[in-house]
């Protein structure tokens, strides 16, 4: 069974950096697309970040140069540097991973994320 367990969020202000991480257990993961999403109040929920098990990342543009994805297929991680945090950044930020074989995706319980001064 796929468990995704997020941590790093917090309260920042805005111009700040936060580290999120995703720890996945349950299955191999070097053949799932590993990705962040988010949805703040009232909004739909957004892949923001993702990284295929090729490494090829994809960025949302709202987020294009201030998030960094990385993986670490041998700790089976999932981490996302974010500088130059905004307060239209708040939101609950969630650890995706599908499956490129099967399609099947699964999103972790989340971890809130507050830009706030």
């Amino acid at each position: 069974q796929v468990q995704l367990v997020e941590s790093g969020g917090g309260l920042v202000q805005p111009g700040g950096s936060l580290r999120l991480s995703c720890a996945a257990s349950g299955s191999i993961f070097r053949d799932y697309t590993m990705g962040w999403g988010r949805q703040a109040p009232g909004k739909q929920r957004e892949v923001v970040a993702s990284v295929s098990r090729f490494g090829w990342t994809n960025y949302a543009d709202s987020v294009k140069g201030r998030f960094t994805i990385s993986r670490d297929n041998a700790e089976n991680t999932l981490s996302l540097q974010m500088n130059s945090l905004k307060p239209e950044d708040t939101a609950v930020y969630y650890c995706h991973v599908v499956n490129e074989v099967t399609g099947r995706g699964y999103w972790g319980q989340g971890t809130q994320v507050t830009v706030s001064s």
